[in-house]
């Protein structure tokens, strides 16, 4: 019994870790992909998150396959 409460008790905690500090929202995400004659591919990734303390972050990917 004191076994069961105690795991349950631990996991309602971590429950609310995420409610106190926080989540980022994705306000815009974009995903491009070319392939170009000779076989490669330039996969484009742009994603824009605003964070919990209000800031704006923009973050950009860029991977190339050949």
């Amino acid at each position: 019994m004191r076994r069961i409460l105690s795991v349950s008790l631990l996991s309602l905690s971590l429950v609310g870790v995420p409610a106190l500090v926080g989540c980022d929202r994705t306000v815009a995400h974009q995903h491009s992909e070319d392939v170009k004659p000779d076989g490669s591919s330039v996969s484009k990734d742009t994603k824009v998150t605003k964070n919990a303390d209000g800031s704006v972050t923009k973050t950009e990917t860029k991977d190339v396959n050949k």
